[in-house]
């Protein structure tokens, strides 16, 4: 399949675009040659296009830079933005990158925790996919195709506009980009239910190395397979997604119960524990956790928010909670009914916003501040008192004082998905996932090491009582402290570290198809999945 094409002669058309472009040193320069020469359309491309002498290029790094402390002066900035408005962008950025010596990195949602989505150490190229963000909602057949730079939001809010009892089981901060999202897996209010995002992947439109763009049935189903759970930036760039619609009642139900410790959240989350992955498929119940000043004499204690949405009316959620967990003594006043998609707007804590608030794509974090560390556990067995009241100190901490832990109970379908049956492997076997997200004002991010290392204690403190050999980590919850010792590009062998936390199982199979599909490794970053014969000494 021939796609570039190139002419010994420059027609008027491509010579104006030259010039509109800062000359800078090679290779940004000639990269930028590279790209005249290789669109099909050399206008187009000259309005998608930023660079560092660019006036928009500043606004448009920093729009989807979600965690602003990969916002500093010293951080690396890319030498160029592309925006993509058509293939044909796609296919002349990773041929001239290629070409020239340079990186790409793939923006969909910018919510990366590691920022690798808009950071590199290397010279580097930011393909940003906003202007590939249509959604096109087929209700009759109950499914939708989405390009890779629409937000959860709006995919939501174009569901909703054809049908209030359809749903997709994605995740419920509304601004995360479907195309990172989806690559990651996808947990979300409704996996207990449906699966993950990646299990409800029927096809994608999908562009490799080579710059051929694939289906499901050219691709073949063992990069099919990865490309829904693999982890983003490894194998190419996906264009767009077939997502299966799932089915929804018209009214749901959310709940929120908080108890301090003084009021036994302890004891109910130990009952909590043994209770929530054996709830009904139609729930998914949580537990949050953080320090807030006591009432009573002003000193801190923990506050534990237990929460769920249930695909049903109060009526019928009342007698289920009360037969499997009368302690936490949920009445009909802690309830509220409402559409799936206002169930969206109750969890992001807007519900009295307007629905068009999902197309808004400015950030807004509903569990946190813009300066985060965030880290992530599995766990298999129940942990006891004592354990807990150790993490519950260390959540009165200092600079824990805007941090959130996070219980999101398992069981379900998880329970019944094989755990090969996408690269996401957790599955059976899991009470439930744990978040940790310790985040700080602007203010103070130049003391941003103190909170990140008491992310680190509590993350080692909790090292005996979350999953073992190996201590397993959600892909989409992206930590250079896994494994990558912060190296740019791993072998396989140092890949394994963190490949079997995030993959387990799955990572051989991973690794095999990004040596049939990427065996020069173009496509990497610190975290990304190598081909097999790839040795970190290449970059040197």
């Amino acid at each position: 399949m021939k796609i570039l094409q190139f002419s010994m002669l420059l027609p008027p058309l491509v010579l104006a675009a030259l010039l509109s472009f800062p000359m800078e040193a090679s290779p940004h320069k000639d990269f930028l040659q590279c790209l005249s020469l290789s669109s099909n359309d050399s206008t187009s491309i000259s309005n998608v296009i930023y660079t560092r002498n660019s006036s928009s290029y500043s606004s448009v790094l920093e729009s989807r830079i979600r965690n602003l402390r990969f916002n500093s002066t010293d951080t690396p900035k890319p030498l160029v933005i592309v925006t993509p408005s058509r293939t044909s962008h796609f296919q002349a950025t990773i041929y001239c990158a290629r070409k020239h010596g340079l990186q790409i990195r793939i923006r969909s949602g910018g919510h990366d925790y590691e920022g690798l989505s808009y950071v590199a150490k290397v010279p580097f190229v930011v393909v940003d996919l906003v202007n590939f963000r249509s959604v096109d909602v087929d209700a009759e057949n109950r499914v939708a195709w989405v390009q890779a730079g629409a937000i959860l939001g709006e995919v939501y809010y174009r569901i909703a506009e054809k049908s209030r009892t359809l749903a997709f089981a994605g995740g419920i901060y509304y601004t995360i980009g479907v195309g990172g999202y989806i690559s990651g897996g996808g947990f979300g209010s409704l996996f207990r239910k449906y699966g993950t995002a990646g299990d409800n992947v029927i096809d994608a439109q999908f562009i490799d190395v080579n710059g051929r763009i694939l289906d499901r049935k050219s691709m073949g189903e063992d990069l099919f397979w990865a490309i829904r759970g693999g982890g983003g930036g490894s194998f190419g760039i996906v264009l767009a997604w077939k997502l299966t619609l799932v089915p929804v009642p018209a009214t749901v139900t959310a709940f929120t119960v908080s108890r301090t410790l003084e009021q036994n959240a302890t004891q109910l989350i130990l009952q909590w524990q043994d209770i929530a992955h054996q709830l009904p498929d139609e729930m998914n119940p949580g537990v949050s956790m953080f320090s807030v000043n006591s009432t009573q004499d002003g000193r801190k204690t923990i506050l534990a928010s237990f929460n769920s949405l249930f695909l049903g009316t109060i009526d019928e959620l009342l007698p289920i909670m009360q037969q499997r967990f009368p302690e936490l003594g949920l009445s009909r006043q802690d309830c509220s009914e409402m559409s799936w998609i206002e169930s969206i707007l109750y969890f992001n804590q807007i519900q009295n916003q307007p629905l068009e608030i999902l197309l808004n794509r400015t950030f807004r974090n509903p569990v946190g501040g813009q300066y985060y560390k965030i880290k992530s556990d599995y766990v298999k067995e129940p942990i006891s008192e004592t354990a807990l009241n150790g993490l519950f100190s260390r959540l009165s901490d200092e600079e824990a004082s805007s941090a959130i832990i996070i219980f999101m109970a398992y069981g379900g379908i998880m329970d019944r998905i094989p755990e090969d049956a996408t690269p996401f492997p957790h599955r059976a076997g899991n009470l439930y996932k744990i978040y940790y997200n310790v985040n700080w004002p602007e203010e103070e991010n130049v003391n941003a090491q103190k909170y990140i290392d008491w992310a680190r204690r509590v993350y080692s403190y909790m090292t005996p009582f979350v999953s073992k050999f190996p201590r397993e980590a959600y892909a989409n919850y992206r930590d250079l402290d896994i494994g990558s010792n912060n190296v740019e590009y791993t072998s396989y062998a140092q890949a394994k570290i963190w490949g079997r936390k995030y993959f387990r199982n799955n990572f051989n199979r991973l690794v095999q198809v990004k040596t049939k599909i990427d065996p020069e490794n173009f496509f990497k970053h610190e975290q990304s999945v190598p081909p097999f014969l790839y040795n970190v000494e290449k970059e040197n």
